[in-house]
């Protein structure tokens, strides 16, 4: 008996197996291996690799390696992710035009959101996800949680249909609606000299001998750091880094003062001199401005205004300089 092999994939010949094939792919890379995406996929780990395999001989690539190291994805593998991220954003936006089309709004809706955010009492995500589900139950929704350049990435490439974001930089190529703010206080942990330090007599010029614990993309914090000439010692990629940092007492960081909170009352870190050592960010819906946006994504994005309504609070906080 003769076995057949995939054959390698040519150009122009992308099939309904080959896109079935990148999505088990995609699971696998985002479940960190192929035994993790087993509940993912409803697949046995044989059957994943399989068409793991199988993907590697139509690509003519090595995807990833897996042995008793762990699971890894090769350079190609990073390529051929990021690539598949891409083509599988262009499919689930065809298929949403289509449902349009027919003035019906179902398919994957792929929604990002800026970390820390549910604490937040200004943020009424919850209650606009709520409303958007009332009235569009046949739509999936993915809600993930990124960076904020991941973000803004993720929908000007299509990847997201709308992220959540603080605002830091304006593009051209989006439409910001502005949903809610944040206050974000300065903060030392309890092993810090400043614990007991009179606040007083702490001001912006007095924390540039600080070591600073900071987010290490473009940011509002970034921004501040710039502006007040603080001295970055450390770097934290999300709100969680940067608080591990702060809670050493080696540090001192910024923090959004809701989810800070739980860890004042700890008695594990406190806010510095809060009067004057904050700053505020608004938080906005972002979209694409071409191609418009599904009906799907345009009624998110309605319920989103409508559950925040106009921001008043931003006129006593403190803007960087």
């Amino acid at each position: 008996m003769q076995v057949s092999t995939p054959r390698a994939l040519g150009p122009g010949r992308l099939s309904d197996a080959d896109i079935r094939l990148l999505r088990v792919f995609r699971a696998v890379a985002d479940c960190g291996g192929m035994a993790a995406a087993e509940l993912e996929l409803n697949m046995a780990t044989s059957t994943i690799s399989r068409h793991v395999k199988d993907l590697e001989t139509r690509l003519g690539l090595t995807l990833c390696r897996r042995g008793r190291a762990g699971f890894a994805l090769t350079p190609e593998g990073e390529r051929v992710h990021a690539e598949t991220l891409r083509l599988l954003a262009a499919t689930d936006a065809f298929r949403a035009s289509i449902d349009d089309l027919h003035r019906r709004m179902g398919g994957e809706l792929h929604v990002a959101v800026f970390d820390k955010t549910a604490s937040n009492p200004a943020a009424h995500l919850a209650q606009a996800l709520a409303a958007f589900r009332a009235q569009a139950g046949d739509v999936h929704l993915n809600l993930h949680v990124a960076t904020l350049s991941a973000i803004e990435r993720g929908v000007m490439d299509g990847q997201f249909a709308l992220g959540i974001i603080p605002e830091h930089r304006r593009s051209q190529s989006l439409r910001y609606d502005e949903l809610f703010d944040e206050t974000m206080l300065l903060y030392c942990g309890a092993a810090h000299p400043l614990w007991r330090c009179d606040d007083a007599r702490l001001d912006w010029p007095d924390l540039r001998a600080q070591a600073f614990a900071g987010l290490g993309y473009h940011s509002p914090n970034m921004e501040v750091v710039h502006a007040r000439g603080l001295q970055r010692a450390a770097t934290g990629f999300d709100q969680e880094a940067v608080a591990t940092l702060i809670l050493s007492g080696a540090f001192i960081g910024f923090l959004p003062d809701h989810y800070a909170a739980p860890f004042v009352a700890a008695g594990q870190m406190r806010a510095l001199a809060p009067a004057r050592l904050r700053y505020g960010c608004v938080f906005s819906a972002i979209t694409r401005r071409s191609p418009a946006p599904s009906r799907a994504t345009a009624l998110l994005r309605d319920c989103l205004v409508r559950a925040h309504g106009p921001i008043t609070s931003m006129a006593c906080l403190e803007a960087p300089r």
